[in-house]
């Protein structure tokens, strides 16, 4: 079983995931050093699949060089490119190499990307994807044909707690996780009170004895990266004031740390939230002045205390 499951079978332990840079050329020793900063605070990483509509190297690819560079990873696959039948094949080729993790989403429509004459697929949606993943676990492709050795997949996903309708959001992650997730990757939301709200629901439904829930924080250095997710990424928005805090502090980059400390201590006293996701968009070391301000220790000290206490047991 990977790290991620048997955190998630554990039920008591902090989950750190993070956002694998993406990459669009180069070799294997680039791509690692693009992973070194974050990947030692996380117990698994996403390899994105097209993130923000935007081509790069594929999500299977990415997710096999993790594997063999040491970092465990979260195959992302999203319905806007692929039909089942590519969705079943990615999912199955990349358990092939031993990619047990996957995270299943709609995606951003083409419309977000630099290719907006690209056509849409959307043959599946997120919850019938996580469907399709739960078939392929129980060891039939949807077609009722068998695969064989099952693979043993950790199945998660995504939803974004502050985009309307916001009373159904929570009902949406309720028929994701009654579909099989077992894990939750929240959207960044820049609205605290909307996030409490959500986890809230989830909470006092009884979903997240049953699904981990990891909101999402993005460190960026100023302002202008603000401006830009609340112009232009489909489902977030970026109170004027937020924005306005960042740029007009004496030292921007310093109160957009704050900023996203903030959030991630916010978070994590809900109850409910098991974790966070990480997506580092600075590139300047303080990924590791982060987790070490909310008491976080590498993944290397977490699987050494954890074993400790499994042979205590």
């Amino acid at each position: 079983m990977s790290r991620l499951g048997e955190l998630l079978e554990r039920g008591d332990e902090l989950i750190i995931t993070g956002e694998a840079p993406v990459i669009d050329g180069g070799t294997l020793a680039d791509y690692e050093a693009k992973l070194a900063e974050l990947a030692p605070w996380c117990d698994a990483m996403n390899a994105t699949d097209n993130t923000a509509a935007h081509a790069h190297a594929s999500n299977v690819a990415m997710a096999i060089a993790m594997q063999r560079l040491g970092v465990e990873p979260i195959l992302q696959v999203v319905c806007r490119d692929k039909n089942r039948i590519a969705q079943q094949a990615d999912i199955m080729g990349a358990a092939l190499h031993g990619v047990e993790n996957i995270c299943c989403l709609t995606g951003d429509d083409v419309t977000a990307g630099d290719e907006s004459e690209a056509r849409r697929v959307f043959d599946l949606d997120g919850p019938q994807l996580i469907r399709l993943a739960s078939s392929l676990r129980e060891g039939r492709y949807l077609s009722g044909r068998s695969v064989g050795t099952p693979p043993a997949l950790v199945i998660g996903a995504v939803e974004n707690p502050g985009a309307p309708p916001l009373d159904y959001r929570a009902q949406r992650a309720a028929k994701k996780i009654m579909a099989g997730a077992r894990y939750l990757q929240l959207q960044i939301c820049y609205h605290p009170d909307r996030l409490e709200a959500f986890v809230a629901a989830l909470h006092q439904g009884g979903w997240t004895e049953r699904c981990a829930i990891l909101p999402s924080v993005v460190a960026v250095k100023g302002a202008g990266p603000l401006r830009f997710m609340d112009a232009s990424v489909p489902g977030i928005s970026v109170p004027a004031e937020v924005i306005g805090r960042v740029a007009d502090a004496a030292e921007p980059a310093e109160e957009a740390y704050r900023l996203v400390r903030e959030q991630c201590e916010h978070a994590l006293s809900l109850p409910g939230v098991r974790g966070l996701h990480l997506t580092d968009f600075r590139k300047d070391g303080s990924m590791a002045r982060l987790c070490t301000d909310l008491g976080i220790k590498p993944r290397s000290e977490r699987e050494q205390h954890a074993h400790h206490r499994v042979v205590a047991v």
